[in-house]
């Protein structure tokens, strides 16, 4: 295991981050304490020191595992949890991102962590309700009080980080150095606002989801009957044309390098530009051990091209319209192609 300094900061975090929201059996399909216990020992013997939980994860026994799992070396675990969702269900103020949450969230999870700091600390989801400068003042006041160290923001619109981080970066507040986003190669749509925000802004970008929900493992093909029942069961995994494509290419690229489909997903993931520090989760030892296994090889430049190509999307207005060459020449003057752009997306 290597380390990645997280975005703009100095905190060392491994290359690999453990999902936890498997941890607990409240949402009917995770692990029971011993198997999560047996997933964190692999995961912190490989060298892996960031700890990702939140709040609801299933129903807080998430966070309980975690804490205990950690309390005999708490100060070696970068440890991350979340705050937004609901606390209280029925409760107007026991959700969002506003200040009272934040506050009661905050302090619930350090009780049920048993631990009296959190490393990174992020706003789960943006809610379109609190204003930018109560959230960023909040959090900066979480930071100087001593609960937190470093804050991340989740599932949120670009334009918001970036106003909320010019906004910090003005005032003296503490600014968001993790970004967390679906990111994989059935959902590349970050890569036309989010990413390259981060990669502007020094944030470390680390991606949930990477093996698709499961469509990138190698369990799915177009070679499944239409009329299986394995895929009209899986039928939320949007299985569709393109992404069988996808998922036919993983695997034999898979074929080639001799490794499992996952470890093909997770590795495009981790060779993206940027800091990129995937999210890895699992119910049970042996899916852990699989994914750790990512590690011991990379993908070539022919295999990273061969799934860009299969996975391209569109990348919309304005970034289509601003690459065509008529435009390009009326923007540079038809000096476009004498330029060295370092900072070409």
């Amino acid at each position: 295991m290597r380390y990645k300094l997280l975005g703009r900061s100095g905190l060392r975090v491994s290359e690999l981050s453990l999902g936890t929201m498997t941890f607990g059996e409240e949402w009917g399909w995770g692990a029971d304490k011993a198997e999560s216990k047996k997933v964190f020992d692999a995961y912190a013997n490989a060298g892996g020191n960031f700890i990702d939980t939140a709040n609801r994860y299933t129903e807080g026994t998430s966070e309980k595992y975690v804490g205990e799992f950690i309390a005999a070396d708490r100060e070696h675990f970068v440890l991350a949890t979340k705050f937004t969702l609901f606390t209280r269900h029925g409760d107007v103020n026991g959700s969002g991102n506003h200040r009272k949450n934040m506050v009661q969230a905050l302090d619930a999870s350090l009780k049920r962590l048993n631990t009296d700091y959190i490393d990174l600390y992020w706003l789960h989801a943006w809610d379109f309700t609190t204003p930018v400068d109560e959230v960023m003042r909040a959090l900066d006041d979480m930071v100087r009080a001593g609960k937190v160290h470093y804050i991340g923001i989740s599932d949120t619109p670009a334009w918001v980080v970036s106003r909320a981080n010019t906004m910090a970066e003005l005032r003296g507040w503490t600014r968001f150095v993790g970004l967390q986003i679906e990111y994989s190669l059935i959902e590349r749509t970050p890569e036309r606002d989010l990413l390259p925000m981060a990669r502007q802004l020094d944030i470390a970008v680390t991606p949930w989801a990477a093996l698709g929900g499961g469509l990138l493992t190698g369990k799915y093909s177009s070679k499944m009957k239409d009329d299986s029942p394995k895929r009209m069961k899986e039928g939320s995994l949007r299985l569709n044309d393109k992404n069988m494509k996808i998922a036919d290419t993983v695997i034999e690229i898979a074929e080639e390098v001799g490794c499992s489909p996952s470890h093909v997903a997770i590795n495009w993931v981790r060779q993206q530009p940027g800091v990129m520090v995937p999210i890895i989760g699992a119910r049970k030892l042996a899916q852990i051990e699989d994914n750790l296994q990512a590690l011991d090889h990379s993908l070539s430049d022919e295999q990273l091209q061969k799934l860009n190509a299969v996975s391209a999307i569109e990348m919309g207005f304005p970034h289509d319209f601003l690459s065509r060459d008529n435009i390009r020449d009326i923007v540079f003057g038809g000096t476009y192609d004498q330029i060295d752009n370092h900072r070409q997306r």
